[in-house]
């Protein structure tokens, strides 16, 4: 099966929730096939539906002095950052084609960035009670996906040189008892993104039998 890649570069958190609202709908309507969104995002502040409150540490004035935005959202999960320096992806698939089981899907996700962690020689592995894929107790991975009649969207934020600072202004995923890393703390070293994205789309093709096939920028945000 096909899984079309739009590479959308920085775009904001709105932004990328009206784009993949429309390929949802055409996703439902048979129009397009699978397809990944692979961005990034500004610096923003995501609850998940079972967000509390708590978690945000910072009034979203306070933080929006520090130029971040504040946004709910309909994805599962807790509060999250988002920002420059993650490769964020978004995939719109259609489950009924693949295998109608969430749980399913999240391992999937999972076992695709710890592959890609492997790559770069990092011990990874799952957390019991909590999705995302860690190094030691520190989340490398943050996963959080709505399913809408087995349309997913939402997804994976994946810390390759991200500025783990700004994970101070929350509680990450409502895990009081974890940390947060990112490929380029564990490596000691910069990290070349599109090198980063080239792993993940390789492992995200290979767990879920897709080709992945590029799409130009210029014609995504049709």
């Amino acid at each position: 099966m096909l899984c079309q890649v739009e590479q959308l570069g920085c775009v904001g958190y709105q932004e990328a929730l009206d784009i993949q609202r429309a390929r949802v709908r055409a996703r439902k309507a048979d129009e397009i096939p699978d397809t990944l969104l692979l961005l990034e995002h500004p610096h923003v502040y995501t609850l998940g539906r079972n967000a509390r409150r708590e978690n945000l540490l910072f009034t979203p004035e306070r933080l929006a002095r520090i130029g971040a935005e504040v946004f709910e959202s309909d994805r599962g999960g807790d509060v999250t950052y988002h920002g420059p320096g993650q490769v964020v992806g978004y995939p719109i698939l259609d489950l009924a084609r693949h295998r109608r089981d969430i749980r399913w899907y999240m391992n999937s996700l999972e076992e695709a960035f710890l592959r890609v962690a492997h790559d770069y020689g990092i011990e990874a592995g799952r957390v019991e009670g909590a999705r995302g894929v860690f190094a030691g107790s520190d989340k490398l991975v943050a996963l959080g996906v709505h399913v809408s009649r087995w349309v997913t969207s939402h997804g994976f934020a994946f810390n390759v040189n991200t500025d783990l600072r700004y994970f101070e202004w929350i509680v990450p995923c409502g895990l009081r008892d974890k940390g947060v890393t990112s490929l380029e703390k564990l490596l000691g070293r910069r990290v070349d993104t599109e090198e980063a994205t080239e792993r993940v789309l390789y492992h995200f093709g290979e767990i879920f039998g897709l080709e992945m096939r590029r799409e130009a920028i210029a014609e995504t945000r049709k």
